[in-house]
């Protein structure tokens, strides 16, 4: 039998497998990678019946224009309403389908978010690194060759046939409103009082200058009393840096493991998703809550995870076939 393939016909720029990153690896200098917004990661994975941290494709603005070659492959898209077609005929939001060999899946534009996530029934048969199929193009590791997927590109499937199985979907796309919460610090004395009350009151926008590694924001400008270089410290995913500019860098998935600019407050997990998911010109606030109350926070936001698959586990009704 002939390799089950999904094969890339005209993707997108910076098309990458992505998975829920890898863990334990920050100490010795690898950024652990992963989707920008975990929570569609593992709605992608529900709909088409897999393990919610399974590799996926995660692609920006829109996804372009994919083909199969097996017998039959059941994939979904989540991250926003993006226009979906197979053949020209278009696929519900949020619901599973079944692509049969040689049929054309188009992935448009959606009216806002900027991550999607393309998932396939069964998953890419491609190898771990360092625990994890999530690609890191900065240093090659993981995924596809260590890079983004190009047009001609095939990726192994580890199946040649959809299960049998009804069509899933997800009525209501979870997606939550408000300030992303931050918890103060571990530099937050290195503002003045109104500089911090800057942040959390004042309106910022994302900018252009965003990519997987950080998103620039512009807004009221944060003043250093401590001046804007610090002893190299580690780093985390939803670190909020000020340079000497004044203005919030916020660290994403792809973001070094060390750095020299003061940290005036660090994005909550389950609010750093819905930042990345900000288009440039969008509001962007924030809100301090303290380490408890972080904790508290981290704990429902995995727990929604784990309810996400019971939500999709339900036939696609005939109306929206």
């Amino acid at each position: 039998m002939a390799d089950a393939l999904f094969r890339a016909i005209a993707p997108t720029p910076f098309v990458t497998v992505q998975d829920a990153g890898r863990r334990g690896w920050r100490r010795f200098g690898l950024a652990g990678a992963g989707a920008m917004d975990k929570m569609s990661l593992v709605i992608a994975n529900a709909l088409v019946g897999n393990r919610p941290t399974e590799a996926v494709l995660e692609f920006a603005y829109a996804g372009g224009e994919w083909t199969v070659e097996a017998a039959s492959c059941r994939i979904a898209v989540a991250g926003g309403a993006f226009a979906v077609t197979v053949d020209g005929t278009p696929v519900p939001s949020l619901a599973s389908t079944v692509l049969r060999r040689g049929q054309t899946l188009r992935i448009g534009g959606a009216t806002r978010r900027v991550w999607g996530y393309l998932a396939v029934a069964g998953g890419f048969d491609l190898p771990l690194a360092f625990g994890s199929r999530a690609t890191h193009a900065r240093t090659g590791i993981g995924g596809f060759e260590g890079r983004a997927i190009r047009a001609g590109d095939t990726l192994p499937l580890r199946g040649n046939e959809a299960p049998n199985e009804p069509e899933r979907f997800l009525g209501d796309d979870p997606e939550e409103d408000g300030p992303c919460r931050v918890v103060p610090g571990p530099q937050d004395d290195y503002f003045d009082r109104e500089s911090l009350s800057l942040l959390l009151s004042g309106a910022y926008q994302a900018t252009w200058q965003q990519d997987r590694m950080a998103y620039r924001l512009d807004g009221p400008r944060l003043t250093h009393v401590k001046g804007y270089n610090i002893i190299t410290d580690g780093i985390v995913p939803g670190c909020i840096q000020i340079p000497g500019t004044g203005q919030p860098i916020v660290l994403m998935r792809d973001a070094g493991t060390v750095g020299g600019y003061p940290k005036v407050a660090t994005v909550v997990e389950a609010d750093l998703g819905r930042l990345a998911q900000t288009r440039p010109g969008g509001a962007v606030h924030f809100k301090a809550i303290s380490m408890m109350e972080a904790r508290a926070v981290r704990q429902r936001f995995l727990a929604r995870l784990q309810l996400i698959a019971e939500e999709v586990n339900s036939p696609l009704p005939r109306a929206a076939v």
